[in-house]
């Protein structure tokens, strides 16, 4: 086995030899202009259990130059396979090692970007799961704790921010030193430096006696629009909510959050140095739910500095518990913290994270919340809509089981007890226990043990007068996918059941129900002999986890009446339930068509309009009947400028249904609207066409052969920015010409110089669901080409690549039939099976959803 795939027994076996006290490391990032390497001295001292017993450390270098291990040096060649032999150990040890690392263009490691506004160089690490390895020799596993100290070399005017405060360099001429003070105990994957020539906004968070000294930071090409502000508001906001329902200060010297170039994932919770990426400073208008997105991005980060950081997992298989439970945190923290301007987050939460997981739940790859992660292949893909979105789902009906007071209550015991320290789930489950009363093991073996989603139904029998005679709720377990580990159950659920009338034209809940449904059918007596309502809402509130779909009655009056609902959160349930069924082949992509028409206008919500906005173009194009696809995209067109031509000036509701019609443009006089938009000949009132929207006005005209290289290269001169040059790239790539596809997929496969960034972008460009017949030829290329990017490329530039250019616009049973040959054939490492597996289940899925749009 490779040596970069740690497992969890050698990280077992290690923790019981070693006690890690503290890592000196020196970095010299003085050449990081010209990029290359950089000179990485790393100093640990740690204990073993069993002297003359032998372990390894952990590098990913290009070189090492020295390992000396108490006072003696050890060949090099002890440096094999990512890992350097340490034999002989003593009671107390001092290793050095000293590499020659690699910065890298891949969002792993030490990331080096080149702003080609200022042509000034920019780095930041980013080392969740792994990838610390990769800027200094350590022992890379969560449990193995220690005290860091760093001392960064780098040019003369640079700003260099790590975990603990920044210290006043020193030295004269071209570069200069910084040397910070020792951090608290913390794991490897949490500690960071940020260098470069980035500008800064500073602050502070009182709180009585308590200051903590607070910095935003980014390039000085996006500091106009830096709204520090308003990011500040957010994280005070968030400190006061956590600090009290923790009941623990903030336990790290500072707070910064650096906004960084071509990050991967949407921020990073290292210890006090929050890295997030810089598509958060909003250079161009956005709508609400972009600022709420952010807002919730920087809550996330804020409670991991507790719940992951200050007391963090022991392996990887509670990494959910770390990720849902932040994300739990963020939500309840806009949905309660006074000042919060999102008071509605548990309707997004519904809308979007909740549809992620049940999304995540219907895979092959489906798998307990709490699962089995037995190397580091395992948890790099585990980072899914289960682990966060299921998780969180199950937390929140968790702290409406135990009530939120006792929830609380347990957390703070948890946090004082094991501070400083790693910790598994029973440690969780036993603090709440103790702080509920509650027996939570058969919970915890119901809902986090065990994979799958259930199914609520209603069962409604009317007496002769018209009233509810009964009502239960049905519960099913349908069978895991085809390759999926376990077996379904049912679960208990606590749910509330909502009964809604129509009141001056508005659906009001005139009835509520709350109780607990356990086994296949559940009895709800206290409904029985009410008057029959016109909507019955199963799980309203969002209180459990749970497919949801509606009596044909109640179904009926959604179908008219979906936007009547006075209060988001069962609009946005109603819509879930809706998407969920066009996408189990229950609700034709046409009615789902209808439905978006006929209610998307009166949609206030709008983080849902611009979800349904989303999904309805998806399923034209993936769930539609394809002799009928260009019909129903043109019926969505046409309502989508009807919307953006009616829609309040200057609205958020406006700029949605602006981007909406421009993805589905389509006839020559829709595409004259856009070109007219694009060139300044039509304006529409309200509607600012700025940089963000020019790129997409000209996507979709290039996309259709409206626009080409030239107009391109226009645009590209006007925006000289990096996201000018990731637009242009796509652009490129979406030209309708077999050249432009094949200089597109060269670039991807055959070679290996794209920035992420700008691979994602050709990739993006390169599938154009239009574009079928182009793309087409690729179907053979990506099996021949896949195994082989996955061994020679890093793992969030392969996943890019295995994910993207899967054919999932291929819709036909031949792509099965490729798919299949393909993982009978090629013996995949486990975690790229589940890749192409998963993508294999989108094939699947739209197959089953065209027969029932096509009614055949």
């Amino acid at each position: 086995m490779p040596g970069t795939n740690l497992t969890r027994e050698e990280a077992r076996t290690r923790a019981e030899l070693l006690h890690v006290d503290a890592y000196d490391i020196t970095l010299d990032l003085s050449g990081a202009r010209e990029g290359g390497t950089f000179r990485s001295t790393t100093e640990v001292r740690f204990t073993a259990t069993t002297p003359g017993a032998a372990t390894f450390i952990d590098l990913v270098a290009p070189g090492v130059t020295e390992i000396e291990l108490n006072g003696e040096q050890l060949p090099l060649d002890n440096f094999q396979d990512s890992r350097i032999a340490l034999p002989g150990l003593l009671a107390e040890n001092v290793l050095r090692v000293v590499a020659d690392c690699a910065y890298t263009n891949t969002g792993e490691g030490l990331h080096r970007f080149v702003d080609p506004v200022d042509g000034e160089t920019y780095l930041y690490t980013q080392f969740e799961v792994p990838d610390a390895r990769r800027v200094f020799a350590n022992f890379e596993q969560p449990d193995l704790k220690a005290a860091f100290t760093f001392t960064v070399t780098a040019p003369t005017g640079w700003v260099v921010v790590s975990n603990s405060p920044t210290p006043t360099p020193v030295g004269e001429g071209d570069t200069q030193v910084w040397s910070f003070e020792p951090t608290k105990r913390m794991s490897t994957y949490i500690t960071a430096i940020v260098a470069g020539p980035y500008v800064g906004v500073f602050d502070a968070y009182e709180n009585g006696a308590q200051r903590v000294p607070l910095g935003v930071y980014c390039r000085p090409s996006l500091k106009e629009y830096l709204d520090a502000e308003a990011i500040f508001s957010v994280t005070k906001l968030g400190f006061d909510y956590f600090q009290e329902k923790f009941d623990y200060a903030y336990p790290f010297p500072k707070y910064d959050q650096l906004f960084v170039p071509e990050f991967n994932a949407g921020a990073m919770e290292n210890a006090g140095v929050v890295t997030l990426r810089d598509q958060y400073v909003f250079r161009s208008k956005v709508t609400d739910a972009s600022y709420e997105a952010r807002a919730a991005t920087i809550l996330h980060e804020l409670a991991h500095m507790w719940f992951g950081d200050l007391v963090t997992m022991e392996w990887w298989n509670d990494l959910w518990l770390n990720e849902s439970f932040a994300t739990f945190a963020e939500t309840v923290c806009q949905a309660e913290a006074e000042g919060s301007a999102w008071r509605g987050s548990w309707t997004t939460f519904a809308n979007q994270m909740k549809t992620w997981a049940y999304r995540q739940d219907q895979l092959p790859s489906t798998h307990p919340i709490m699962a089995e992660i037995n190397d580091l292949e395992d948890v790099q893909v585990n980072f899914d809509g289960i682990t966060y979105a299921k998780g969180a789902s199950v937390l929140k009906q968790l702290v409406a089981y135990v009530g939120q007071d006792a929830f609380f209550e347990g957390v703070r015991a948890y946090f004082k007890r094991h501070a400083w320290g790693n910790t598994r789930l029973s440690d969780l489950l036993g603090a709440l226990e103790e702080a509920s009363g509650r027996d939570l093991k058969t919970w915890s073996k119901a809902w986090l043990e065990t994979a799958g989603i259930n199914v609520l139904r209603p069962e409604l029998e009317l007496a002769a007068d018209g009233t509810l005679a009964s009502v239960a709720v049905l519960q099913e377990a349908p069978a895991l996918p085809a390759g999926a580990k376990g077996e379904a159950v049912l679960r208990p659920h606590r749910i509330a059941i909502g009964c809604y009338d129509l009141v001056d034209g508005a659906l009001v809940r005139t009835e509520r129900v709350e109780l607990d449904i356990d086994g296949p059918r559940t009895e709800v007596p206290q409904l029985a002999g009410k008057a029959r309502p016109a909507l019955l809402l199963l799980n309203d509130d969002d209180l459990s986890y749970a497919k949801v779909r509606l009596d044909p009655a109640s179904l009926a009056v959604l179908t008219e009446h979906l936007g009547a609902f006075a209060d988001s959160l069962p609009r946005a349930l109603c819509w879930a339930s809706a998407w969920d069924m066009t996408r189990d082949g229950e609700l034709a992509t046409r009615e789902y068509l209808a439905l978006a028409v006929a209610n998307l206008g009166r949609e206030s919500d709008i983080g849902v309009v611009q979800t349904v906005q989303r999904q309805a173009k998806l399923a034209l194009e993936l769930y539609a009947d394809p002799a009928w696809r260009e019909q129903g995209l043109g019926i969505w067109a046409e309502a989508a400028e009807q919307h953006l031509r009616s829609a309040a000036p200057g609205s958020d509701h406006q700029l949605a249904w602006a981007r909406t019609f421009t993805a589905v443009a389509r006839t020559e006089d829709q595409l004259a609207l856009l070109a007219g938009l694009l060139d300044g000949s039509v304006e529409l009132a309200g509607l600012a066409v700025d940089t963000d929207l020019r790129w997409t006005l000209l996507s979709r005209l290039v996309a259709t052969g409206k626009a080409g290289q030239a107009e391109v290269d226009a645009e590209l001169a006007r925006d000289q920015t990096a996201a000018g040059q990731e637009h242009a790239a796509s652009c490129l790539a979406a030209l309708p010409t077999a050249e432009a596809k094949a200089a597109a997929w060269a670039s991807v496969i055959e070679r290996d110089e794209l920035t992420n960034y700008v691979q994602d972008a050709v990739i993006g460009g390169f599938n154009q669901p239009e574009h079928r017949e182009l793309t087409a030829p690729y179907v053979e290329k990506y099996f021949a080409a896949v195994k082989g990017i996955w061994e020679t490329r890093s793992h969030e530039i392969s996943q890019q690549i295995i994910v993207g250019l899967y054919p999932s616009y291929h819709v036909s049973q031949s792509t099965l039939d490729a798919t299949d040959a393909w993982l009978t054939t090629a013996d995949p490492a486990p975690a790229l099976r589940r890749m192409v597996i998963e993508a294999r289940a989108g094939i699947e899925r739209a197959l089953r959803a065209q027969v029932a749009d096509s009614g055949r």
